[in-house]
């Protein structure tokens, strides 16, 4: 039997050696697995009434795991994004058992059979092209502020960039010469170069040569000129799509986030005819699959694709073959 002092120690090295250094996870997917296994330990001790360091691999059986997950949901207000992603935590860290401790393999199997759940897959959120402008004409330009966040939101808008992503980036990473482009690494750490248009090229050479410094220097930073906050992004994005929307009714109906500028670039992309395989690439994903999301949210490929189809009103023609070899073969 597995003790509690080698289950700690078990998942002390699932950190330090699986996901650190034969993995080498990135610092948001350790803080993940992190958080997951505080609230399962959170929900041991009450239920169980054991300090994480008691805890023995018989107390994480299946039902068990099952009922921490349900827990997450009901009392937590967790929704199934979260349930599965706290899930696939615990599965890794399964699996990584299931090789140190084979003695343990119908155990361990039992709690990996668990199901991820499924949830409403609602139709992704984007701006059209007035929405756009709005959004980019917001920014008050005689300011400072005013046109670093405009040189952000237009740069997010025509990148599609992550909002991870975004606040990183140093002025390194931005060539604005021949080949213009802005370069990134993105999840899974995987380096990607986006190419600029001229209108952003003009915007961010302009941005960069007034902000100076060095090239190790944040593009966005905040008044302390250290790295602007995710919560600092979504602060300032709220503020111009208020003043946006006072021109643009539309934006009323939308719920705009950083991760919105991300879909408007992908559905830009795929209005002028840009396969997804090529999508995303230019986005980061991992599968062309994961673009398909784009091609749902795109009634105007709908509508074409209405075009071609045959009214139901209108009868049905039977094909008459004119060639009597055909009539014959047809015959048989």
């Amino acid at each position: 039997m597995m003790t509690a002092t080698t289950l700690s120690s078990l998942l002390q090295s699932f950190f330090t050696d699986r996901l650190i250094s034969q993995r080498g996870a990135s610092p948001h997917t350790i803080a993940s697995y992190r958080d997951t296994f505080r609230l399962l330990f959170t929900f041991t001790e009450k239920q169980l009434n054991k300090p994480p360091s008691k805890v023995t691999l018989d107390d994480l059986n299946a039902p068990f795991i099952g009922a921490f997950l349900d827990h997450i949901q009901s009392c937590r207000c967790n929704g199934a994004r979260t349930r599965n992603l706290r899930l696939t935590a615990l599965r890794s860290f399964f699996q990584y058992a299931a090789f140190q401790d084979p003695t343990r393999s119908a155990h361990i199997q039992r709690v990996l059979a668990i199901p991820t759940k499924r949830y409403e897959r609602r139709l992704i959120d984007f701006l059209a092209r007035p929405e756009i402008q709005a959004i980019l004409a917001a920014p008050e330009r005689t300011t400072w502020t005013g046109r670093r966040d405009h040189a952000l939101l237009m740069l997010a808008i025509q990148t599609g960039l992550r909002l991870s992503e975004l606040i990183s980036l140093r002025r390194c990473d931005i060539a604005l010469g021949a080949g213009a482009h802005v370069r990134c690494y993105g999840k899974g750490r995987k380096e990607r170069s986006t190419p600029l248009t001229k209108q952003t090229v003009a915007i961010m050479k302009a941005w960069l040569q007034e902000g100076g410094g060095s090239e190790s220097d944040v593009v966005f930073p905040n008044a302390r000129g250290t790295h602007l906050s995710p919560d600092g992004v979504q602060y300032l994005l709220a503020k111009h799509v208020a003043h946006a929307r006072e021109t643009c009714p539309s934006l009323k109906e939308k719920r705009v986030s950083p991760h919105v500028l991300r879909h408007t670039a992908a559905m830009e992309l795929l209005q002028s005819g840009v396969d997804h395989s090529v999508i995303a690439l230019w986005l980061g994903h991992e599968s062309p699959e994961t673009t398909h999301i784009y091609l749902q949210a795109d009634l105007a490929i709908k509508e074409k694709i209405l075009e071609k189809t045959k009214p139901m009103d209108v009868k049905a023609g039977r094909y008459h073959p004119s060639d009597k070899l055909l009539q014959f073969l047809n015959s048989l």
